[in-house]
C-alpha cells in the first residue's frame, strides 16, 4: 500500500528528521520525500497505513500535510 501526501516541507534537514519520527511510529515503512516536485510529495509505503495518523503527526511538527488524491 502507498500513500502520497502534499506538504509545505522544502528543507532536506526538515524531511530527515521528519521521516525519522514517522519511522519511529511506523518501523516497517518506507518513507521519502520528493522536495523537487511543486506539492513537496511524502511517501510512505507500508503493509498499513494510518492516513490520518501520518497527517496529525506531520502536522504536531508544524508543517502542514494532506493526502494527495488523484
Amino acid at each position: 500500500m502507498v500513500e502520497v501526501f502534499k506538504t509545505n516541507v522544502q528543507g532536506v534537514d526538515e524531511s530527515k528528521m521528519i521521516i525519522q519520527q514517522l519511522l519511529a511510529h511506523l518501523p516497517d515503512s518506507k518513507i521519502n520525500f520528493d522536495l523537487d516536485d511543486c506539492d513537496y510529495i511524502l511517501r510512505v509505503e507500508s503493509l498499513c497505513i494510518a492516513t490520518q495518523n501520518i497527517i496529525l503527526l506531520v502536522q504536531s511538527m508544524g508543517y502542514q500535510c494532506a493526502e494527495l488524491v488523484d
